[in-house]
């Protein structure tokens, strides 16, 4: 199919490597992994935390977000999996596509969430520095929506139009041949990648310490999402008074990015000194805790207080 003007998508969605087929979308899954993982390191390495302090953290969180981010795509499109004469396997292939952000962000928080409990570090200072990373890697999943050609919307005559081949199952019935779409797989790599640089930049100005870059993410990402939300062309069955379930939790997330940032800045007015969370030992405080107490000796004791 060649139209000019227009976004052509691939031919092929994977490869074969001796006896393995690999997928394109789990390159690019692993790639937007690492990518975050590096970021995320230096990041909170800049901080004071310890070096290798991420990556035992992403052991935890990463198998988490996978089985949260299937779980919530499996009972979204419920039609796909459960079906007379289904293969029920299928619903853990992740290769294939579908892992769903929202699932997986839960999911992954609550294993980032024990591993930071594991390492003595504060969750809220682990986000923060992962924000950033956490849109970089999204962007790079996205790559992988592409070659799978399963995240466009509505048709659109944009010379940017997206290509998408009519025996792919997303292609929705009644359209002709050559139909172009607008390409979100592109439109969300563009905002993530902005999203990554207004986090950077508006770090050098304010003080986003105590969860506030993961507010600003949960901003941003939320209402990106829920404009992409409005016109993209989704099987999920799932409303509520007549929206879509992922435009209602993608505007749920921005507000809750808001209510963050607010509440956090009431909190802790002042600069987060230490990233870790000093532990108790015999009624008494942790050696690690008398070497934090000096430095927070005017701040209202947050390492006392709940990691939310």
């Amino acid at each position: 199919m060649n139209v000019p003007l227009s976004i052509p998508s691939p031919d092929i969605s994977s490869f074969q490597l001796g006896p393995f087929q690999i997928h394109f979308y789990a390159l690019f899954i692993l790639a937007g992994i690492a990518a975050a993982v590096i970021l995320t390191s230096r990041r909170l390495t800049a901080r004071g935390g310890a070096p290798d302090t991420v990556l035992d953290i992403a052991l935890w969180a990463v198998p988490f977000g996978i089985i949260g981010g299937r779980f919530y795509h499996v009972i979204t499109h419920p039609t796909d999996y459960f079906f007379p004469g289904a293969d029920l396997w299928k619903t853990f292939y992740v290769w294939e596509g579908g892992l769903a952000i929202f699932g997986a962000i839960l999911f992954g928080s609550l294993g980032a969430y024990i591993a930071c409990r594991r390492a003595g570090l504060r969750f809220l200072s682990f986000a923060d520095a992962l924000a950033p990373g956490m849109l970089l890697a999204q962007a790079f999943g996205r790559l992988g929506n592409y070659f799978n050609q399963e995240l466009f919307g509505t048709p659109t005559t944009l010379p940017w139009g997206l290509q998408i081949d009519p025996t792919q199952p997303a292609f929705p019935t009644g359209l002709p041949e050559g139909t172009l779409f607008h390409p979100l797989f592109l439109y969300e790599i563009v905002w993530n990648l902005l999203g990554v640089m207004i986090i950077l930049l508006a770090e050098r100005r304010f003080n986003l310490r105590w969860g506030k870059a993961l507010g600003l993410y949960l901003i941003i990402y939320g209402m990106g999402r829920t404009w992409f939300e409005s016109f993209r062309l989704d099987p999920t069955e799932f409303e509520l008074g007549g929206f879509k379930i992922n435009m209602l939790i993608a505007t749920l997330v921005a507000a809750a990015g808001i209510i963050l940032i607010i509440v956090q800045s009431r909190r802790h007015p002042d600069p987060e000194t230490d990233p870790t969370r000093p532990a108790k030992q015999d009624g008494g405080e942790s050696p690690s805790a008398s070497v934090a107490v000096p430095a927070l000796a005017d701040a209202p004791a947050p390492h006392l207080q709940k990691d939310s």
